[in-house]
């Protein structure tokens, strides 16, 4: 059977959440990337900062163009609004404009919304159509609700730094693997609300804690030791329970990952790969739990093979034999990626420092293409925003004299 690729449609068709407006009083990336990836359907975004520096991801680096990686890649379809939400004129404008939108994000600390007026229960009373989506640390019961939380902090607590790294050293996970979950999840949710919303006319308050989406994410591991008594080994680089799964080093100094998934396509990767037949049918390897089991003698018969080839030698061997493999990538790779250029991945965006390359988001739809709109400046929506609201130049004025905004 074939399939015909979906062709990118220019932005012909109607994004599915246009007329959607989304506010957000957020900061670093899991109430950003939930709030984006809503911008990226067609949402409008208001994405509510401190006047004094904004969210204080604008500044965790400058590279690049000057603005912070982070950033760029979290905020683009946004508008930013400057606000001092310690002072009342703020706060009324905050309400003003919350009282048209769809949907409130926030991921402040634990109490604070609730301190200014925004907490869920008082937003739902006054608008019941609106969405509240909250996202925390531990959630707002329990004797975490008032802990800190920060991506790392939230790895060690789930338990994924015990599974991750090498026998000796637990590691985290390279990307902020706790943020990027909670803003899934977020998102998912709120789109969920959405369609209800459609359906029955209520909104709905949901709460995202960062524990508990990776809770969810390393539940394998979890079930795994409660139910069997023995925690997976961390194994670096390869699978802990599957051999052979992993990174293996060739003749060349170049690696390349690999993985098998039955006993068919180990008796295949014996005779295509390794040259050795004979090998499938060794009582010692005949099943994935004694390969496990004698894992370090498995690898010594991998190396034998492979150090005497080059990467390029054995993905080809892999290619013809019908078994999965990967390169093992640096960034610098995935940018130039041929994969990315033959399906016309990646986009032009502006942000405040000039032009950025940014891919677009995984999911393709046949009639439409994500929104790829600009990464605001600190405050550049402010005053076009202000004037929607109904104020005045001279109310406009006096908000900024008084650094309410």
């Amino acid at each position: 059977m074939t399939t015909t690729p979906l062709q990118h449609p220019g932005g012909n068709g109607r994004r599915p959440l246009e007329g959607i407006t989304v506010v957000s009083i957020e900061q670093a990336v899991a109430a950003p990337f939930a709030a984006r990836q809503l911008g990226d359907l067609g949402a409008r975004v208001i994405k509510v900062e401190r006047p004094d520096g904004g969210d204080f991801a604008r500044g965790y680096d400058k590279a690049v163009d000057g603005q912070s990686a982070y950033f760029v890649w979290l905020n683009r379809n946004k508008e930013s609004l400057s606000l001092d939400l310690k002072q009342d004129a703020a706060r009324e404008v905050l309400h003003r404009l919350v009282a048209g939108a769809d949907v409130f994000i926030q991921n402040l600390a634990p109490g604070a919304v609730e301190r200014l007026g925004f907490g869920a229960a008082a937003l739902r009373e006054m608008h019941p159509r609106l969405i509240v989506c909250e996202i925390s640390g531990y959630g707002a019961t329990g004797p975490y609700a008032d802990k800190k939380a920060y991506d790392l902090l939230i790895q060690s607590e789930s338990g994924v730094l015990s599974v991750t790294g090498t026998p000796e050293t637990p590691c985290k996970v390279g990307v902020s693997i706790a943020d990027i979950a909670t803003g899934m999840h977020a998102y998912s949710a709120i789109l969920a609300a959405l369609y209800r919303r459609e359906c029955d006319g209520t909104g709905a308050h949901i709460e995202v804690p960062m524990f508990d989406c990776l809770v969810e994410w390393n539940s394998h591991p979890v079930y795994y030791t409660q139910y069997s008594g023995n925690a997976p080994r961390r194994s670096g680089p390869d699978h802990a329970t599957i051999v052979p799964y992993g990174k293996f080093d060739c003749a060349d100094g170049r690696s390349v990952m690999l993985g098998l998934q039955n006993e068919r396509e180990w008796a295949v990767f014996c005779d295509k790969v390794l040259g050795q037949p004979g090998l499938a049918r060794d009582s010692r390897y005949d099943s994935n739990t004694k390969r496990t089991e004698r894992r370090a003698e498995m690898m010594d018969i991998f190396q034998a093979v492979f150090s005497r080839i080059t990467a390029a030698e054995l993905v080809e061997r892999l290619e013809a034999a019908g078994i999965a493999n990967g390169r093992l990538n640096t960034p610098a790779d995935v940018w130039a990626h041929p994969q990315l250029e033959a399906r016309d991945r990646w986009r032009a965006v502006a942000h405040p420092g000039g032009t950025m390359r940014a891919v677009l988001p995984p999911a393709t739809f046949g009639d439409f293409e994500a929104s790829m709109a600009p990464v605001p400046a600190l405050a550049e929506h402010t005053d076009r925003i202000l004037a929607e609201l109904g104020y005045g130049a001279e109310s406009v004025r006096a908000l900024h004299d008084a650094g309410a905004v």
